[in-house]
């Protein structure tokens, strides 16, 4: 094969190379999609739906009640925010009560246990899952730190007739 021939070749892959490039970039920074495995968030979510993971919404911020996807030891896992950095939370008689106030959680499936009032440090988070009776979540686990947190998630793309916005 001449040098002609070659430059040709590689005209000729050029644009392929690049959408692969581009794809790779998008995956590694922006997007990914991620599949729910467990039903620590049903109803929200159920078991194999397919999300998209927004690695860029975390530059907006962290908000309560954000769904998000925590790398913990080697594995991923979906919950939600329920405390933010240096807040405290607490369940007591069965209500969620964020810097001793109480607040309505309008997410949780089930009765959550009650459990002690939890100082949160600046860079750490409260997650819990939406089916707080089988969820191994902060109560569990600890509190996760933003670095902990990979993105947001609320679209879901499967199943095909759930498609869209998930609260």
């Amino acid at each position: 094969m001449n040098k002609d021939d070659f430059k040709k070749k590689i005209l000729e892959w050029l644009p392929y190379i690049i959408i692969i490039i581009i794809v790779i970039l998008i995956r590694t920074y922006l997007f990914t999609p991620i599949r729910v495995n467990g039903t620590s968030m049903y109803p929200t979510l159920k078991q194999n739906d397919l999300m998209i993971l927004n690695k860029i919404g975390l530059s907006k911020g962290i908000n309560r009640w954000d769904i998000v996807v925590v790398k913990e030891d080697n594995k991923y896992i979906i919950k939600r925010v329920i405390a933010l950095p240096g807040e405290s939370v607490a369940y007591i008689d069965g209500k969620l009560y964020i810097n001793k106030k109480q607040v309505d959680d309008n997410y949780s499936l089930s009765n959550t246990k009650d459990f002690n009032e939890i100082y949160l440090k600046d860079s750490e988070y409260f997650v819990m899952g939406d089916n707080r009776a089988v969820s191994a979540d902060s109560r569990s686990i600890g509190p996760v730190t933003k670095e902990q947190i990979l993105g947001k998630t609320h679209i879901r793309f499967f199943p095909f007739n759930e498609i869209g916005n998930v609260e």
